[in-house]
């Protein structure tokens, strides 16, 4: 498979491009990564350096791969965290080209808008954005609970809820567009309080899988995550297998991590979990 990323880097650390391509590349996969930003490290940490990537300079980068005449091998184009409106229409104006040179492939959109705990952080011009033009044109979205609530505008969303509540919005985002909706960080009402969820949903059902909570945060785990579940899913074409591989390897990293001690995504360390996962959390069918 080959894979046009378009994602933040940072040199220090794993989210955006970072903690998408070495997985990906893990599994067997080209990737082909286009940089939004260049910085230092993520912006967790409170400071950074290194420059903000202008929107026609993206442009300019997938120019220069179409131009070598291999957009009709590519397989899924990648996005991440959108940080500006100008960003978006080059995503939009990426996923166009592709797919008029392979209409099999696919768009995954990891609409990066915030969470529960820290509520909506991304520039106000950016939600709209996702509803109105980057959505519609996805295949596969991966949005936390929260991003799926704000989306929907189902508020409620953001705190525990009922999985009832939680299908009717992958029910409401999947009529925008997306096919395949990953739900993750999933907070269900009556489930283990030591435990987190994800879900993915497709027109032929649902599944849920339930994973330990590890007491850590852990940025560019969402990376990760978009990056292996569009890969499996292609590779597998089942929702149920992919939705395990991907729960598998996330979870490993984690673990890694966070008995390392260390802040940053132990993926090196961890590599042969993403590319040979255990798959030993068991995903139950639930619509």
């Amino acid at each position: 498979m080959r894979v046009l990323s378009i994602q933040s880097h940072v040199a220090y650390g794993h989210v955006g491009n970072s903690a998408a391509v070495f997985p990906l590349q893990r599994l067997g996969h080209e990737v082909w990564p286009v940089l939004t930003v260049n910085f230092s490290n993520h912006t967790g940490y409170g400071a950074w350096k290194g420059p903000l990537i202008p929107a026609a300079d993206v442009a300019a980068v997938i120019e220069g791969i179409e131009d070598r005449g291999v957009l009709p091998t590519c397989n899924a184009v990648l996005s991440g965290y959108q940080g500006s409106p100008e960003i978006a229409d080059v995503v939009i104006d990426a996923v166009a080209k592709v797919k008029a040179a392979n209409p099999d492939a696919t768009y995954t959109c990891d609409p990066v808008m915030g969470n529960a705990t820290s509520g909506c952080f991304v520039n106000p011009a950016i939600p709209p954005k996702y509803r109105e033009t980057v959505i519609p044109v996805a295949d596969i979205l991966t949005p936390n609970q929260f991003e799926l609530g704000f989306i929907t505008d189902r508020p409620g969303l953001g705190k525990a809820s009922s999985l009832d509540d939680v299908l009717a919005g992958v029910d409401d985002v999947r009529r925008l567009g997306p096919s395949t909706v990953l739900v993750t960080s999933v907070a269900r009402l009556g489930a283990d309080e030591d435990t987190i969820e994800m879900l993915a949903v497709t027109e032929d059902g649902a599944w849920l899988v339930s994973t330990p909570r590890l007491p850590m945060k852990a940025n560019g785990s969402g990376d990760i995550t978009a990056a292996l579940f569009t890969a499996h899913l292609h590779e597998t074409g089942s929702p149920a297998d992919a939705l395990a591989r991907t729960a598998s390897s996330v979870f490993a990293v984690l673990k890694q991590t966070l008995d390392s001690g260390e802040r940053e995504l132990r993926l090196v360390a961890a590599q042969d979990a993403i590319a040979h996962p255990a798959c030993e959390f068991e995903v139950t069918r639930v619509r």
